[in-house]
């Protein structure tokens, strides 16, 4: 786009040198503070390019300006053409810096994912704008001395040369259209009005149906799901019933998009491997599966989408729910195996009534699927009822029965550990000893089992066996219970599927309200996941983008030295905003971080324009030109640097924009940049102007605009 505006294959060469540079010294800069190169440093780099491209444009097209159109000396032209933009420049460059510093006020996860993103942009930002103060207008002055420049009616001698002029000459016939359009703006002084009253309700509409999300789908090319046998199963019945879901996922993914299934069924043989599960296998009867996808599949929302409709009919006994398979998730998810976890959390003697209810109301919830009740609270069980009274004429008590009856079923390693080291291998092999599953396959049998040697009651030898001493009856008893601060918790995991998670967030708070007046005092409801991130780091970003809009302006209050001039700037902003939501909205993309982030970017680069526009019209204002001819002359002459910047910026984000499976991330900043800077531009060119012809006519002849005199350049 530089080539093509400027027309100079060694202008577009002196940026092509700058913007490598700058990220170099970004990329040290994070080296030192102990940082690596990930995907978010390297989506902060790609989202800086814009902002790297546009310091040195305008430098570039302001210095061509001097020397080809105003006829000024090279080496002038160059010393000028930096020098006039360089407080205008460094405005801009700071103002974006302000606003990407929102991101230190994120906390959790969010911190450590985006904190990377905002810095890189940063220094990038910062070395780019001391680059273009120093190594470029060398850079120019070395590259554009033996350029050749052609003349008036001289007749082009090469292909490139001929394109450059037609181009050339169709900007210039583009630029008296738009002189002559911002002059009958300027005049029909009600039509800015209505027009940026309809974008305003254009972008209110917009911003009501875009949804929001705390992170976008991701499409890692992989599948996890999560399979719960009826509670009691034993492992081997277990198998079969994953075995059969195995067959049933062939069935619906093709093997052309399918690479392979691994099942990883029950608990670790020792309780330290825990440490790298996500907690959510809770018995023999549970277990995951992994589906990994083969380059080129279909969606793999596609795939879960038909799985969450088939299993359930096959398998009515069986419990499913799909966890997160790709790692980004999996970090936004904190540690929990679903998006959205509801709890109850208390001593309430109606607390798993209350999660049973709230398991179903959160269920009917449209958008939320794989609902469910984390704890296993129905598994089947044989109780043994000890006769004391028996036990103790036979020399027994509780304890002793139920130790024997634990060694007997669970192996002395649950009440006596031993261990045995190889001699040679120094490796060290748990002894236990435990009655053999097949030995204890009956009541009959599970009442023979030893509780002593032999007892001795009345002088009469009585053998030692538990059903001599206790009767046994069904039960149920829970699989697992889970504490918070002490505090027992029922959870109730889901996910969200065909729906924004801010829309389902609403519903599920109306639906906790309610149940909450159910519960015992001093019982509660918590709804955590990525529920409470999204609302945390939105309410972070916006403390800190409140920060950023006060410290912006501030410093347009210093640069101006007056409160006037920085409204011009702002008050052109929010129709950024709107087609930031609007484009969200076209391409059915969610409001979410990363978009967050690309409109920052957006705002900035709006913002930077903005400012050099007002600059050049303050200083035309201050040589004696009325307001409204300061802004017709600002407009014509910043037409090309304003176009050369959004049009960059709009092509390098559109591969980015368009994205790919795992990508999604990148996707959604890069959407919201473009459609920030699709609204930006034409805000810039013709809101802008006639703001200042509005808002700063009062200055009119007047020797300063600010507290000092000042004297135009």
């Amino acid at each position: 786009m530089i080539l093509v505006f400027l027309g100079s294959w060694r202008s577009t060469l002196v940026v092509l040198i700058s913007i490598p540079l700058a990220m170099l010294s970004s990329l040290i800069v994070l080296y030192f503070l102990g940082e690596t190169l990930n995907t978010m440093t390297l989506g902060g780099l790609a989202l800086a390019v814009g902002i790297l491209v546009d310091d040195s444009t305008v430098t570039i097209e302001n210095t061509h300006r001097l020397w080809t159109e105003e006829g000024m000396p090279l080496p002038d032209a160059t010393l000028h053409g930096a020098a006039e933009i360089a407080i205008p420049t460094l405005v801009s460059t700071l103002a974006i810096s302000c606003v990407f510093t929102s991101v230190v006020f994120l906390e959790g996860p969010a911190k450590y994912l985006f904190t990377p993103l905002g810095l890189a942009v940063v220094f990038a930002m910062l070395a780019s704008y001391g680059l273009s103060r120093t190594l470029t207008p060398i850079t120019i002055g070395l590259l554009l001395k033996n350029e050749r420049r052609h003349g008036e009616g001289e007749r082009p001698s090469n292909i490139f040369a001929r394109i450059s002029a037609a181009f050339e000459h169709g900007f210039e016939r583009l630029r008296e259209g738009y002189s002559d359009l911002l002059l009958r703006l300027l005049r029909h002084r009600v039509i800015i009005p209505l027009v940026a009253v309809l974008v305003l309700a254009l972008g209110a509409t917009m911003f009501v149906y875009v949804g929001r999300d705390f992170y976008p789908l991701i499409d890692g090319g992989q599948i996890q799901l999560h399979v719960r046998a009826p509670a009691g199963a034993r492992i081997e019945r277990t198998e079969a019933i994953f075995q059969a879901v195995e067959d049933k996922i062939r069935e619906i993914i093709p093997e052309r998009d399918r690479a392979l299934i691994v099942d990883n069924i029950g608990l670790p043989a020792r309780a330290y491997n825990l440490a790298f599960t996500d907690g959510s296998t809770i018995g023999v009867n549970d277990g995951t599966i992994l589906v990994s996808l083969k380059d080129g599949h279909r969606p793999t929302a596609d795939y879960i989408r038909t799985l969450r409709q088939v299993l359930p009919s096959a398998f009515p006994e069986d419990t499913f729910y799909f966890q997160a398979a790709d790692i980004v998730t999996q970090i936004l998810n904190f540690g929990l195996p679903a998006q959205i976890d509801v709890r109850t959390v208390g001593y309430g003697t109606n607390n798993l009534a209350v999660a049973k209810e709230l398991q179903k109301s959160l269920a009917a919830i449209p958008g939320v699927v794989d609902a469910h009740l984390q704890q296993e609270v129905d598994a089947p069980a044989f109780y043994a009822d000890i006769d004391r009274t028996r036990a103790a004429q036979l020399g027994l008590n509780a304890s002793t029965v139920a130790t024997n009856i634990n060694v007997s079923l669970s192996s002395s390693a649950q009440v006596s550990p031993n261990f045995w080291t190889d001699p040679r291998s120094g490796i060290p092999y748990y002894l236990a000893v435990q009655t053999p599953e097949y030995r204890a396959n009956s009541l009959n049998a599970l009442g023979n089992t030893p509780v002593s040697a032999s007892l001795a009651a009345s002088g009469q030898t009585v053998p030692g066996l538990l059903s001599n001493v206790a009767t046994f009856k069904r039960g149920t008893v829970p699989t697992n219970s889970n504490q918070a601060n002490v505090q027992p918790v029922y959870d109730i995991y889901a996910s969200v599927q065909g729906r924004d998670l801010g829309s389902v967030a609403a519903d599920i708070a109306k639906v906790t309200s309610t149940l909450q007046k159910q519960l015992q005092p001093g019982n509660s409801i918590q709804v955590l996941g990525q529920i409470e991130s999204m609302h945390q780091s939105f309410r972070d970003l916006g403390l800190g983008l409140l920060f950023a809009a006060i410290l912006v302006y501030l410093l347009m209050v210093v640069n101006y030295q007056n409160f006037g001039d920085p409204f011009v700037v702002i008050l052109a902003l929010p129709a950024t905003f709107c087609g930031i939501v609007t484009m969200l909205f076209i391409t059915g993309t969610t409001l979410n971080v990363p978009s967050l982030m690309g409109a920052i970017m957006a705002v900035g680069v709006a913002s930077a324009n903005s400012i050099l526009l007002v600059t050049f019209a303050r200083d035309e204002q201050l040589k004696g030109h009325s307001a409204f001819q300061a802004a017709l002359s600002a407009g014509r002459t910043r037409i090309r640097p304003v176009l050369m910047t959004a049009a960059a910026m709009i092509v390098g984000m559109i591969p980015m924009a368009v994205g790919g499976p795992g990508e999604e991330q990148n996707a959604a900043l890069a959407r919201a940049v473009i459609g920030g800077l699709l609204f930006a531009t034409p805000t810039t060119l013709l809101i802008v102007p006639y703001l200042f012809a509005m808002l700063r006519k009062g200055n009119d002849g007047k020797p300063r605009h600010g507290v000092f005199e000042e004297q135009p350049e």
